[in-house]
């Protein structure tokens, strides 16, 4: 039998995935697959499983929110290992797997994963951390890591509009320095920004998959300048959510490498985790670095 290591969070979301765990299991194995599960326990336990055992599978299959595919991409990308990955979506939001349209029924996430295929995908490297889809700061971004777990598990993707709504008030501009791959300077006072390669971002924010190739060696980097008064700010609402991105509000562009010059006590959000911010950083997209599988209709 193939070897298969199922690497879950047992807290994520509304814990759905725990009441199905026997189910999952049985579909891998009717598929002729000796399953190895591992619980995380802490934080980047995943990372170093991964790490520390990948090498003894064929394949490895995530089951939790976006944090924990991170870890698991994490350690991935640590170990150097070649492997194809499955992602059960369990967490609250699953930017990432919408992204992919991998589907939130838990057991045909599994199915999926049996029937389907990788497929190479980008990832990011943000100094020295990867993430799967996002690394973001300001407005939005915050909600994701500060709301707390059980609003999460009891509210799902409504916990983190309600944050973000009482962020609003208490938004502060940050003066920023955006250098391209073709040495495009970009600097003025952001309230959000996310170098993203996802149709998502923090369960709030949305590009259209016209705009985003989850395969192409480029980022999209997305930036709200500082509104200047009431009818601005609320410019800046209607852009995001009727996806206008001819509005002057919103910048968007493309980019294989973003270089960032930032205040050092600003923190980032990478995929949902938090990291501290540095006065420069450097954002670079790691082409076709993994393959997840993906069952195409």
């Amino acid at each position: 039998m193939k070897q298969l290591l199922l690497v879950m969070n047992p807290c994520s979301g509304k814990k759905r995935a725990n009441r199905c765990l026997a189910e999952i299991i049985a579909i891998f194995n009717r598929a002729d697959y000796n399953v190895t599960a591992h619980m995380t326990a802490c934080r980047a336990d995943a990372t170093n499983i991964v790490a520390q055992r990948g090498r003894e599978f064929d394949l490895i299959v995530c089951i939790g929110g976006d944090g924990t595919f991170n870890e698991v991409i994490s350690g991935v990308m640590q170990a150097e290992l070649d492997l194809p990955l499955g992602y059960i979506p369990a967490g609250s939001t699953n930017d990432f797997a919408n992204s992919l349209g991998i589907p939130k029924d838990i057991l045909k996430a599994a199915r999926d994963i049996v029937e389907g295929s990788p497929q190479n995908l980008d990832i990011g490297r943000f100094n020295d951390r990867y993430f799967s889809y996002v690394a973001s700061f300001g407005a939005f971004t915050r909600a994701s890591y500060a709301t707390a777990q059980s609003a999460k598990n009891s509210l799902g993707h409504l916990a983190y509009i309600l944050s973000s709504i009482r962020e609003i008030p208490a938004i502060r501009s940050q003066r920023l320095r955006f250098t391209l791959a073709d040495g495009t300077v970009l600097t003025d006072d952001y309230i959000f920004g996310a170098v993203s390669n996802s149709t998502s971002v923090a369960g709030v924010l949305t590009l259209s998959p016209e705009l985003v190739d989850m395969r192409d060696g480029l980022f999209e980097l997305m930036l709200l300048r500082k509104p200047r008064s009431p009818l601005e700010m609320s410019d800046c609402v209607l852009a995001l959510t009727t996806q206008d991105y001819h509005s002057p509000m919103l910048t968007l562009v493309s980019s294989s490498r973003i270089e960032i010059e930032a205040p050092a006590d600003m923190p980032w959000t990478l995929d949902g985790e938090k990291e501290e911010g540095r006065e420069r950083c450097v954002a670079e997209n790691l082409h076709n670095a993994i393959r997840v599988i993906i069952n195409k209709p």
